[in-house]
C-alpha cells in the first residue's frame, strides 16, 4: 500500500507541480447504518484523529463529505470558510457542530446540505469519506414526520453512484436480519460488488454470546463477508482516549476471546483499512488504462501545436521577422479564398460569408433594393397625367407629348441612386467581416493585427469613396441621355398599341409568369383550420396559389392579386411567435380569404420577408401608404380621368417609360457589381498582396508590432506545462500498471435472505457438499458443539474393502464387528 501512494502522489505531483489540474477519479467511501452504530468513529479511525461530534441520539444531522489529501502538513479547511486553515481538530469538531446547527437548529433537526471538509495529512491517501446521518424512525424535536424516507433519500443520494463504496454498520448487540444498513445496500447494489459488512460493538454482548457465525460469513452471508471492529465507548471518548490505545485494545480484545482469536487476523479496524485500500488499487487499476489513452490522445494534439514553441525564444528578432512574414502570407492565401470561393480552413458552415455573401448581394439584394423602390401605380399615372396637362399648358393637346416621358423617367433613374449606393455599403460591411476574420490567425501579435487590420481597412475606405463616384457617375450617364433607339426599347408606334389594346380589353396584359416560389406560414388560421403550418407558395404576375408540399399535386387555394395590398403586422408583447408576419388585404374592405379580411403570412427571417415583400412588387402589390394628397388634387384627378384623350396618352407614356426603365436596370444591375469588383474587391486583393509589407514596415518599429501578448504568452506556458505533465504521466501510468496486482472479486452468495428475511435467523445455512445418496439419521446438534459432524454423520456408506466379501454392500447398524458405527457412537471432536 505504501508503494501505490508513492506511485499515486507521483501521478498528482507531476501534474500540481506544473500547475496543470489532474483529478483521479477515485472511490467515495459512505457509512450506511443505524442511529448510534459507530459510523463515525469507522471514519476516524481511517483518519487516526479525533474529530467528528460524538453524543447520544442523533448526532450527524448533516451529511460530512470529507476529502483526504497527502500533503506535507496536517490541517482541515471547510468549504463555507475559504482561506482559513485548522490545524485543531478540536476546532474543526466545534466547527462542524456550529455549522449544523447553524443550517439545521440546535433542535435534532436534519438537512441534506453537506459540510464539505478537506484535511491534509502525511498519513493519508486521496479519498472521500461521507459520514451519513444514522436511520430513525421516529421523528423528535424540530425533525419532520417523514424523518425515516428523507434520511433514506439522502443516503441513496450518495450510495446509487458506482464509485461509492458501502460499508454497511450494524451493531452486533442487534438482530442482523432487520438491518436496514443491509437492505438499503442491496437495493442499490444487488450484486455486492460495492458492500461490505461492518459488525461494531463486538465487546458489548451479552457474556456467553458472541457473533461468530456472522463473521465466518455463515449467518445471512455477503459476498464481500463481514468484518468486526470494537470502537471506544463513550467513556474511553469522553476520557479522551487515544485512538491509537484504542487500536492496540481492539487487538488485544480479539486476540484474547475464544470465539474469534482463530480469525483475529481478519478482523479489526487495520483490516478493513487494508480491504479499503486493495479495493482502492483495483479502482486505480481500472481507471488507468482510461487516463492512459485520454493523455496519450491529449499529447498527441500537444504535439503538433508545442513544436513551433519548443525552440522559442521571445528575444530573437529573426524568428519574429520569418513570423510576421509567415502570417502576412497566409493573411494574402485567406482573404484569396475565402473571396474567390476555392476553400480553406476558415470556410463558415454556419451562415454565407465572403465572396459567396457579396455574390447574393450582387444578385439578390441589389435587384431586390431597386423593385422596392418602385412606385405606386395610381401614383406614378397622377404624376404623368400632370406632366402631360402642363407641357400642354393653355393649349390643348392632340398628340402625347414626348417631354412628359423624359420628364418621368429621369425622375425614375435618379431613384436608382439609393440602392446602388447601399449595395456598395453593404459589399465594403462584408469585406471587413472577411478582414478580421482572416487576421484572426494574427491573435497572438495583437498589435501586428490592430495594425494590418487599420492599413487594409483605410485602403477599402479610400476604394469606397471612389467606387461610389464611379457608380453615381453611371447613373448620371443615364440621365444624360435617352437612348429611344435602342433595341429593346418598345416605342411609341408599340405603345400607343399597347395602349388600345389595354382599352377594348379593360386590363394590361403581363403575362400570368411565374415569380417566385418558396415555403411560408399562413399566421391568422388556426391550426383546427391548416393553419399555423408551412404551405408551398407559388406568386405569379395575376395571383399566389398554395398547396400542401413542393410537388405542388394538392392545391389548397389560389388568390387573385388584383386589387390587393401589402402591409407590415408588428407581434403584440405577449406573442409567442418570432416569426416575421406581413399580410395582404383590399382597401376596400371587402373579404381577401374566405371569411378573413386580411391574409397573413409569416417567415423565418426578416431577410426572407422583405425578399417576398420585392416579388409582391413585381407583381404589383404595393405596400399600403398613407393618403396625404389635396381636396384639389384629388379633384383634379377626378377631372382627369373623365378625359378619355388625357387617359390614353397617359396609358401611352406609362408604357414607354416601363420598356425604358426595364432597359435602364437591367443596364444598372449589370454594371454596379463589376463597377464593385474592380474599384474595391480586386483591387484590396492586389492591395494586400502587393503592398501590405511595405505598408507595415513603414508603420512603426516591427519589434515593438510583434510583441507577444500576454494571453498568447501564458497559453504558451500553458501548453507546455500540459505537454510535460503529459510525459511525465505516461511514464508514472506505466509503473503503475506493473506495481499493483489486482485481486479477484468474491463468488456471488446467495443473499435473496433480504427481501424475504429468514424464519429461524440463528440457523446456520447448510454445508456446501449438501446430502448425497439416502438421507440418513440426522446429526445430535448436542455433539460437536459448532463443529461440523463427521463424514459418517451423512448417512453415506463406508467405502469398500477389496480384501473383504461382500464389501459391495454397506453394513448395518447391528452387523459384525469392525462394522460402521452409528452416529450417536462418533466421538466429538476436540
Amino acid at each position: 500500500m505504501d508503494n501505490l501512494i508513492t506511485i499515486v502522489n507521483k501521478l498528482q505531483d507531476a501534474f500540481t507541480s506544473l500547475g496543470v489540474h489532474m483529478q483521479l477519479d477515485l472511490p467515495q467511501i459512505a457509512v450506511v447504518g443505524g442511529q448510534s452504530a459507530g459510523k463515525s468513529s469507522v471514519l476516524e479511525n481511517f483518519v487516526g484523529k479525533d474529530f467528528l461530534p460524538r453524543g447520544s441520539g442523533i448526532v450527524t444531522r448533516r451529511p460530512l463529505i470529507l476529502q483526504l489529501i497527502n500533503g506535507v502538513t496536517e490541517y482541515g479547511e471547510f468549504l463555507h470558510i475559504k482561506g482559513k486553515k485548522f490545524s485543531s481538530f478540536d476546532e474543526i469538531r466545534k466547527e462542524i457542530e456550529d455549522e449544523t446547527d447553524r443550517v439545521t437548529g440546535s433542535n435534532k433537526g436534519i438537512s441534506n446540505i453537506p459540510i464539505n471538509l478537506r484535511v491534509y495529512s502525511p498519513h493519508v491517501l486521496n479519498l472521500t469519506l461521507i459520514d451519513l446521518p444514522g436511520l430513525t424512525k421516529v421523528a423528535i424535536g424540530d425533525q419532520p414526520v417523514d424523518i425515516e424516507q428523507q434520511i433514506k433519500q439522502m443516503i441513496f443520494q450518495f450510495i446509487r453512484k458506482e464509485t461509492c463504496l458501502i460499508l454497511a454498520v450494524t451493531p452486533a448487540n442487534t438482530d442482523l436480519a432487520n438491518s436496514d444498513a443491509l437492505k438499503l445496500a442491496k437495493e442499490v447494489d444487488p450484486q455486492g460488488v460495492r458492500t461490505i459488512g461492518v459488525i461494531t460493538k463486538l465487546d458489548l454482548m451479552d457474556e456467553g454470546t458472541d457473533a461468530r457465525d456472522i463473521l465466518e460469513n455463515k449467518l445471512l452471508p455477503l459476498r464481500r463477508g463481514y468484518i468486526g471492529v470494537v470502537n471506544r465507548s463513550q467513556k474511553d471518548i469522553e476520557g479522551r482516549k487515544d485512538i491509537h490505545q484504542a487500536l492496540a485494545a481492539e487487538r488485544k480484545f480479539f486476540l484474547s476471546h475464544p470465539s474469534y482469536r482463530h480469525m483475529a487476523d481478519r478482523l479489526g479496524t487495520p483490516y478493513l483499512q487494508r480491504v479499503l485500500n486493495q479495493q482502492l488499487t483495483n479502482h486505480i487499476r481500472d481507471t488507468l488504462p482510461g487516463l492512459r489513452d485520454k493523455l496519450q490522445k491529449q499529447m498527441l494534439t500537444l504535439e503538433k501545436e508545442v513544436e513551433e514553441f519548443k525552440h522559442f525564444q521571445p528575444g530573437d528578432a529573426s524568428i519574429k521577422t520569418k513570423a510576421m512574414l509567415q502570417m502576412i502570407q497566409q493573411l494574402q492565401s485567406d482573404f484569396e479564398r475565402t473571396i474567390e470561393g476555392s476553400g480553406s480552413a476558415l470556410v463558415n458552415t454556419n451562415e454565407l460569408s465572403g465572396g459567396a455573401k457579396i455574390n447574393r448581394i450582387f444578385h439578390e439584394r441589389l435587384r431586390f433594393e431597386i423593385v422596392k423602390m418602385a412606385c405606386d401605380e395610381k401614383e406614378l399615372r397622377r404624376e404623368i397625367s400632370f406632366a402631360i396637362r402642363n407641357i400642354h399648358g393653355i393649349r390643348v393637346g392632340l398628340f402625347t407629348p414626348d417631354m412628359a416621358f423624359e420628364a418621368i423617367v429621369k425622375r425614375q433613374i435618379a431613384l436608382l441612386k439609393e440602392p446602388v449606393i447601399k449595395c456598395v455599403d453593404l459589399v465594403v460591411q462584408e469585406l471587413s467581416v472577411v478582414v478580421r476574420m482572416c487576421t484572426a490567425k494574427m491573435s497572438r501579435y495583437p498589435r501586428l493585427r490592430e495594425e494590418t487590420e487599420r492599413i487594409i481597412t483605410t485602403h477599402v475606405r479610400q476604394r469606397e469613396h471612389s467606387c461610389k463616384e464611379q457608380i453615381l457617375l453611371l447613373i448620371d450617364f443615364e440621365l444624360a441621355y435617352m437612348n429611344t433607339n435602342h433595341e429593346d426599347f418598345i416605342g411609341f408606334a408599340n405603345a400607343q398599341n399597347k395602349s388600345e389594346n389595354a382599352n377594348k380589353t379593360g386590363t394590361r396584359q403581363l403575362g400570368n409568369q411565374v415569380i417566385r416560389k418558396g415555403h411560408m406560414v399562413i399566421q391568422n388560421l388556426g391550426i383546427m383550420k391548416g393553419g399555423s403550418r408551412p404551405y408551398w407558395f407559388v406568386l405569379t404576375s395575376e395571383s399566389i396559389s398554395w398547396y400542401k408540399d413542393e410537388d405542388e399535386k394538392e392545391k389548397k387555394f389560389m388568390l387573385p392579386l388584383d386589387g390587393l395590398k401589402l402591409r407590415d403586422i408588428e407581434q403584440g408583447f405577449m406573442s409567442m411567435s418570432r416569426r416575421v408576419t406581413f399580410a395582404l388585404f383590399s382597401p376596400d374592405g371587402r373579404n381577401v380569404y374566405k371569411d378573413y379580411k386580411q391574409l397573413e403570412l409569416s417567415c423565418e427571417t426578416v431577410e426572407d420577408v422583405e425578399s417576398w415583400k420585392a416579388s409582391f412588387l413585381r407583381a404589383g402589390v404595393y405596400p399600403e401608404k398613407q393618403e396625404t394628397q389635396e381636396n384639389g388634387d384629388e379633384s383634379a384627378s377626378e377631372e382627369s380621368s373623365t378625359d378619355p384623350q388625357l387617359e390614353r396618352q397617359v396609358e401611352t407614356i406609362r408604357n414607354l417609360v416601363d420598356s425604358y426603365m426595364k432597359i435602364v436596370t437591367k443596364t444598372t444591375r449589370d454594371m454596379v457589381p463589376k463597377a464593385i469588383m474592380m474599384l474595391i474587391i480586386n483591387n484590396a486583393k492586389d492591395f494586400i498582396n502587393g503592398e501590405l509589407l511595405a505598408h507595415l514596415y513603414a508603420s512603426g518599429d516591427q519589434s515593438q508590432m510583434m510583441e507577444e501578448s500576454a494571453e498568447s504568452a501564458t497559453r504558451r506556458e500553458e501548453m507546455l506545462r500540459m505537454y510535460r505533465a503529459c510525459k511525465d504521466a505516461l511514464q508514472i501510468i506505466g509503473d503503475v500498471s506493473m506495481a499493483t496486482v489486482s485481486s479477484p472479486l468474491p463468488p456471488p452468495v446467495k443473499n435473496d435472505w433480504l427481501p424475504s428475511g429468514l424464519d429461524n435467523p440463528r440457523l446456520s445455512p447448510p454445508s456446501p457438499g449438501g446430502v448425497r445418496g439416502k438421507p440418513g439419521p440426522p446429526p445430535q446438534s448436542s455433539l460437536g458443539g459448532r463443529n461440523p459432524p463427521l463424514p459418517p454423520a451423512t448417512g453415506r456408506p463406508a467405502p469398500a474393502i477389496p480384501n473383504r466379501p461382500g464389501g459391495g454392500a454397506p453394513p448395518l447398524p447391528g452387523g459384525r464387528p469392525g462394522g460402521a458405527l452409528p452416529p450417536p457412537m462418533l466421538p466429538s471432536r476436540r
